[in-house]
């Protein structure tokens, strides 16, 4: 299948911009247009999704029970968060107001594994390079075989910690990628001993090496500030679940949100009202919309999810390394709430050793081999399930007719929630680092960089290694194009 990109000039205000007419179905692919006015002052920066995703659509018509394994196919990548996010609404919808204590843990067990090996994949093989070489570094040394070469040790941590991951979601879910481990109103295996004992044989290690891994994030951060609390920061409301007692729990918990002060602008409301907090706003130019939330509006009412907005908006979290490092990371913002976009990756670290601990407890708990799998109760025609997914909260809503049948599908995804931001990333780089002439691939690189600190799944396409498709084209107050770069 071939796919046509048509370009449009708009005059405005003596300002030019190039108009993206988006094309179904192109995934993972992202396009970065540079307003400029005749002084080559840049006005406007857009990120571009021409992509289209129909599951919505042909979820509709579907039985309930198939969901959990159908919305898995969004993604290569965290598969994992989609099953479980559908599993949760099912749970509504079969009245599994609570699950068996193995169902429960199973699930959670499978959901770390997955925060684990997702956050394992991003730091270490898509974002070292740029953090351990820098951004305008040689092309050929910015990847994962650059870092093995010159970091084979770091290298190897990562690659193994990611493996760990996998085998936790193989042993919990059946299989590495698109498994089937969780169903509406439990799961449908539970651990083995030896299972439970081929895991917890490496559970050490992998605490040891997620430690590891903050500090070397947290060392970039304070042996280069002036790079780390600048480069793409701006501030946000941001978004999470949290548990009841406020601390940080990935899979289950309540919504709350706070501003950019740090200020709590919402807490402790049930996930199924969702829709009453947020709006999803359309633009013309992006298959991806823009939710905002409805009390304050689309220009004011936007946030993040995610790692950074996540670690900020609990009030603890209940392991014992990660709470220092949490304690660290708002030690090194001065207590006030941290909005540099490199801060994603600090974060990010700090959640993966989280799931390290919490793999490790769970496996010590004997209900994970336990044999009581599945509840049900009074069925109900519509539910909402939310999980924190690598990348951010992620919502899935269904509504099921009396034929068992699916009338209607509405998912949010967490680089959804994180579309506005990262067009602010994108603008607030590109005014620190475009000279207003001439585009060279380290500028590139710089867009990217702030890009892939949100860890995005476009459309939840699966990640590209080393590389993500981007155009750049730079007009003058003419709406001439002054130069244009594409990377593959």
């Amino acid at each position: 299948m071939s796919f046509e990109l048509e370009t449009a000039t708009v005059a405005s205000d003596n300002l030019r911009r190039v108009a993206i007419d988006p094309v179904s179905r192109v995934e993972g692919h992202g396009k970065v247009t540079i307003l400029l006015d005749e002084h080559n002052k840049v006005h406007q920066v857009r990120l571009h999704i021409v992509e289209f995703r129909g599951f919505e659509r042909f979820i509709q018509g579907r039985p309930y029970w198939e969901v959990p394994v159908m919305v898995q196919r969004l993604c290569g990548i965290c598969p994992v968060s989609h099953h479980l996010a559908a599993s949760k609404a099912l749970d509504v919808i079969v009245g599994a107001d609570r699950l068996t204590p193995t169902a429960e843990k199973m699930r959670r067990l499978m959901h770390y594994g997955q925060i684990l090996q997702s956050h394992a994949l991003h730091f270490f093989h898509l974002s070292s390079p740029d953090l351990l070489f820098g951004f305008d570094s040689e092309v050929s040394r910015r990847s994962i075989v650059g870092v093995a070469e010159k970091y084979p040790d770091i290298a190897r941590k990562g690659i193994l910690l990611r493996k760990y991951g996998q085998e936790v979601i193989r042993h919990t879910a059946g299989k590495r990628v698109h498994g089937t481990g969780s169903v509406p109103g439990g799961v449908n295996k539970s651990l083995s001993g030896a299972e439970r004992a081929e895991l917890l044989k490496d559970a050490y290690q992998m605490i040891a090496w997620s430690r590891d891994a903050v500090r070397i994030i947290k060392e970039l951060h304070e042996q280069n500030p002036a790079l780390y609390d600048s480069f793409g920061t701006f501030p946000s409301n941001f978004m999470g679940m949290v548990a009841p007692d406020g601390s940080l729990d990935l899979y289950h918990g309540v919504l709350r949100a706070k501003d950019a002060a740090g200020r709590i602008l919402f807490d402790h409301v049930d996930y199924q009202t969702y829709d009453t907090l947020i709006t999803e706003e359309v633009k013309p130019w992006s298959y991806m919309k823009f939710p905002y939330f409805t009390s304050m509006g689309p220009e004011q009412g936007w946030y993040k999810v995610g790692p950074l907005a996540r670690v900020q908006n609990c009030d603890s979290i209940p392991t014992p390394f990660a709470e220092h490092e949490r304690r660290e990371l708002v030690a090194y913002a001065g207590g006030k709430p941290m909005h540099a976009t490199l801060g994603f990756h600090w974060a990010r670290m700090i959640e993966m050793l989280f799931a390290a601990e919490t793999i490790k407890a769970l496996l010590h708990d004997d209900d994970i081999e336990g044999t009581d799998l599945v509840v049900t109760g009074e069925r109900r025609r519509e539910g909402v399930g939310v999980i924190e997914a690598p990348r951010g909260t992620l919502f899935h809503h269904y509504q099921v007719g009396d034929d068992d049948l699916v009338t209607m599908a509405n998912l949010i995804v967490s680089t959804t929630n994180n579309n506005q931001a990262m067009n602010s990333a994108v603008r607030e780089v590109a005014k620190q680092y475009l000279d207003g002439k001439e585009i060279t691939e380290g500028l590139l690189n710089h867009i990217e960089v702030a890009i892939r600190a949100y860890d995005p799944c476009l459309s939840c396409a699966t990640h590209a290694l080393g590389k993500m498709p981007l155009e750049v084209t730079l007009l003058d107050a003419e709406g001439q194009m002054l130069d244009r770069k594409y990377k593959s």
